[in-house]
Order: structure tokens, then sequence, then C-alpha cells
């Protein structure tokens, strides 16, 4: 058997690279989730990178069109699934093995806190562009009262954090205190408790309150039967349909219902600036006008934008779930790498806060792009977990079964072997 046949027979394997380790499902689906996980971190990639803005027009660049704001949301959305499939996925636990998920869950959310705060003090000048990682503690400890509901309950929790949250940003946002950094140090989350709290719930680039409604969308998806082809199909249904009425609504409100030139009436506003503002998102949306929910614009997180980027996230997710049954040996690349998007996308912050990419993007992003996965694959093929996944996976494991020993004879106990970002 070559090694590629070794692979895919480890991606196929429950409790493989691509398995849960928890319950017989279907692995091969999940290298979909792990490929979409992968394209995820491609996106974060060429977000950090290649430019938003083409130089002679100032209109917005491809990569800008597809990857600003939606692989943001598509990372949230499959930390949810993730978090569905380590705590019972279609059954959720109960009893013991849900308090074990909770402990774990907090534990995870403190690690990769700490790794977050590790790597913005290693960063020179705190780095270049703002990471996620640290936002994504704050997402899982917010997720730890929503880990045991159904699907219909996480769905209905998700749609009232995708209204609830855009009304505090407008609304509550600019009363907040702000932070003197994009990537949080430990002095600024001591020095500057409140504006960093803020920041990390409501007003910063990744904003918790918001990115609730991806986390708990993706927790219900990942609590539906993924192995039934029509429920898959359903939710890449749903998905485009999400993403196309977002679009269409948004149109309508800006251009056919008068909300264009409400906006143009905004104090200090002009067609250029409110041009910048609708294609590229404004810096803080104002709160002089409900209008401003008609954007649709990557990042703002008005409930058109997240709208619309969920349901990109959704139709991306079913689609490479369904492509994961038919085209494993493909596929295995971009998965090897969704499955140690921790260690990668770190490095790939370290890396970038050298700023030795600025001349020559494209061709830096296919450098960071090809490193990470043939790190990727070289270290996975001999020896298995990233280098910062296997510790977090590790200490996680260890204090679920505080509470949840493992079984006589099972090694693993109910900890599933998944990737330190999935869940």
């Amino acid at each position: 058997m070559s090694q590629a046949d070794h692979r895919t027979a480890e991606l196929r394997r429950p409790g493989g690279a691509g398995g849960t380790g928890s319950g017989a499902r279907a692995g091969t689906r999940l290298i979909g989730i792990d490929a979409a996980r992968g394209l995820a971190l491609v996106g974060l990639i060429a977000v950090h990178i290649l430019p938003a803005e083409i130089d002679e027009t100032g209109d917005p660049t491809v990569a800008f069109h597809l990857f600003y704001g939606n692989s943001a949301a598509l990372f949230a959305l499959l930390a949810g699934v993730g978090l569905a499939l380590s705590s019972g996925g279609r059954s959720p636990h109960q009893g013991r093995r849900m308090v074990g998920d909770r402990l774990g869950l907090a534990v995870r959310a403190a690690l990769i806190g700490t790794i977050a705060l590790i790597a913005a003090a290693i960063m020179p000048n705190g780095g270049s562009e703002p990471g996620i990682l640290l936002y994504y503690s704050v997402f899982f400890l917010l997720a730890i009262p929503f880990l045991h509901l159904g699907p219909q309950s996480l769905f209905l929790s998700a749609a009232l954090f995708g209204l609830a949250g855009p009304l505090l940003l407008q609304y509550v946002g600019p009363l907040l205190p702000e932070s003197s950094a994009d990537n949080h140090t430990l002095v600024n989350l001591v020095g500057e408790p409140a504006g960093t709290a803020s920041e990390l719930l409501l007003t910063g680039i990744y904003p918790a309150l918001p990115y609730m409604c991806f986390i708990l969308a993706g927790l219900g998806i990942g609590r539906l039967d993924l192995r039934n082809t029509s429920v898959v199909a359903r939710i890449a249904g749903i998905g485009a349909a999400l993403a196309v009425a977002a679009t269409g609504i948004s149109s309508i409100l800006l251009y056919g219902l008068g909300g264009y030139e409400r906006l143009l009436e905004t104090p200090g506003m002009t067609e250029d600036l409110l041009y910048e503002a609708i294609a590229f998102g404004p810096d803080t949306v104002p709160n002089d006008s409900a209008w401003w929910f008609a954007l649709v614009t990557p990042h703002t997180n008005m409930p058109l934008a997240i709208a619309d980027s969920l349901g990109l996230a959704l139709l991306v997710t079913a689609l490479f779930i369904l492509a994961g049954r038919r085209f494993v040996r493909w596929l295995t690349p971009l998965a090897v790498t969704g499955t140690m998007t921790l260690t990668l996308y770190t490095t790939h912050l370290l890396v970038l806060s050298t700023e030795i990419h600025e001349g020559l993007p494209a061709v830096w992003f296919v450098v960071h792009l090809a490193v990470a996965v043939a790190f990727a694959m070289c270290w996975s093929h001999w020896r298995g977990q990233g280098p910062l996944e296997r510790p977090v996976t590790a200490i996680v494991r260890r204090s679920r079964q505080l509470v949840d020993p493992p079984s006589p004879g099972d090694s693993t106990g109910p900890m599933a072997k998944r990737d330190a970002m999935s869940r």
C-alpha cells in the first residue's frame, strides 16, 4: 500500500485524522469537514496577504469578494460543527459526559486564548494583521451553555444572535471603550480590561456576539444526520438561498427603496465615502440610521452581511461533505491541512508579523499556502496530530476525564482526537 493509500485509509477510519473517535460515524464525511476547514485557512491566509483593492479602479479584488469575512464565518461554523460531533452528534451527551464536555470546552478556550496571547506577545509591534484565536476562545466560552441543545433550539438561538448582535453593535458599540491593540496581549488584557472585552465581544473585527450566530448554526448542523444525503443537500440549498436572498434584499433596500439616498444624508457623507462604506465597510457603522442594516459588506456584522456569510458557509460545508464521500484522495491535502489549523494559523501570523510579504503578495500567498500544506502532509504522516493540537487535545482529554473517566478498555475515553480549533 502506498503512502497516499495509507493516508486515505487513516482519513476513512473513525479515530484517524478525519475521524471523531466518538461513535461509529462515517469517517469519510468528516474528510469534507476537515477539507472545508482547510479551505477556510486558505481564505484567511489570502485575506492577510492578498490586496483587497484594485489600485487602478479602487474596486474590491476577487480575493476580497471570495474570502473577506466569509473565511472567518466558515471557520466559526465548522468550529460549531466540531463541537457538536465531539459532544454526541445527533444525540447530545447527558449527565457526567456533558459536564465533561463543558469542562473540556472551557479548558480548550483557556488554552487557545493563552496561545493567542503568547503569539501576540512574540509578534513585533503586535503583528500586521489581527488574529482570530483570542476571539475563538471567547466563542467557545459563550458556547458552553448551548452545548446540550438540539438543532431547532440551536438554529433559533443562532438567529437571535444574528439579529441582536448587530443591534448591540450599532447602538451600544459606539459607547464602549476601545483597546489600543489589534492583537491583544496580556498587557492589554490587564491594563485595558474594559476595552479588550468590548472588542472581543462586540466591536472588534471578529466580535463574539454576532459571530455566535455562526457557532450555534454549526452546532445545529452537527446535530443533524450528516450521513443522510438529502439532509446535506437541504443544507446546501438553504445556504445558497440564504446568501442569494441576503444579497438581493440588500440591493432592494439600498437601490430600490431609497436606502442609498438616506445613507447619503448622513452628516459628512459623500458619494465616494458611501461607495467605500458599501464596497469595503465603514470603519465604524454609524448609529444614526437603521438603513445601515442593509449593508451586506463583509465584517460590517450587520444582519444581511451575517446572513450572506452564513449562507455561503452552509453551502461550502455541505458541498465538501458530499465531495468527501467520492473524492477522498483529491481532498486529502486540504483535509490534512484542516486538521492542524491551530498550528498553521499561529505560525502564519508569526511569519506575517515580519512583514517580509509586503512585496509580491501573490507570490507570498503561494509560498505560505505551499509550506502549510507540505508541512501538514509531512507532519501528519510521521507524527499524527499537529505540534499544538497534540498537547491541547491531551490536556482537554484529561480535564474531561476528571468528571467522566474512561470506561475499562477505552484508551481514549470520550475525548475525540480532533483538531484543537475544530471544537
